[in-house]
């Protein structure tokens, strides 16, 4: 972890912010950018950062609790370290509302594995592809895996739950989910709904979108194989 963690921000900044001039330590306010669907994703990327380390820990023979908090530690310190390479940077800035979502993401896991040791809320991401990409490559991204990361318009976190694992008295499967998404629509721009391409043949009005869905909770299916579950 220490490996990992030490590489990747050494090289995230030589990639990511070479091209910038520091300066001093200072924050600046994106709260309102992108209609917050860029916190969805830092809450999102601190929860599953959180879980899957506390995994590590509890596969090394670490007890759940502590597990727990560790993961949850290393988890929203991971996410604290990209703020302090933003906030020397000249093009961005510490910013308390990132995190504050990423509190928010890994208070998510840590509070269920200490009350019910398991995760009875769980998020999920989805994509597909959109056509407002091509309009701003340069923001909204040139390729599918840029455009992965940066066109929120394709991008929904959801926040799934099982009506039988809350209710264990109902008989409903625990593996039906339910599951209510996030996202947002004809979004180009970071701070203005409004966007108009500069031929002037297109334009387009920001708006969020909330989605309610069936789901299926992977890991409560009866299979008994370990590389099936593992796959699903």
């Amino acid at each position: 972890i220490g490996t990992v963690w030490t590489g990747s921000i050494v090289a995230l900044n030589q990639v990511w912010y070479e091209g910038f001039e520091k300066t001093k330590m200072h924050s600046f306010d994106d709260s309102r950018e992108w209609m917050q669907m860029d916190k969805m994703g830092h809450a999102f990327t601190a929860y599953h950062l959180s879980q899957q380390t506390a995994k590590l820990y509890r596969w090394t023979g670490v007890n759940r609790s502590t597990s727990a908090w560790i993961g949850t530690g290393i988890g929203f310190g991971y996410q604290l370290s990209f703020e302090f390479l933003d906030g020397r940077s000249s093009a961005w800035g510490f910013s308390w509302s990132d995190l504050a979502a990423n509190g928010v993401g890994s208070a998510l896991y840590l509070s269920q594995e200490l009350i019910w040791q398991e995760q009875k809320f769980k998020m999920k991401f989805s994509y597909h592809p959109t056509k407002y990409a091509q309009f701003r490559p340069n923001t909204l991204g040139a390729n599918f895996t840029e455009r992965l990361l940066k066109d929120y318009n394709g991008q929904t976190y959801w926040l799934t739950f099982s009506p039988g694992t809350l209710f264990p008295k109902s008989k409903i499967p625990e593996w039906i989910a339910i599951a209510a998404g996030y996202s947002v629509d004809q979004k180009l721009a970071g701070m203005e709904n409004f966007y108009q391409t500069a031929d002037g043949l297109h334009t387009f009005y920001a708006q969020r979108e909330f989605l309610l869905s069936l789901d299926v909770d992977v890991t409560k299916l009866p299979i008994r194989k370990k590389w099936l579950k593992t796959v699903l």
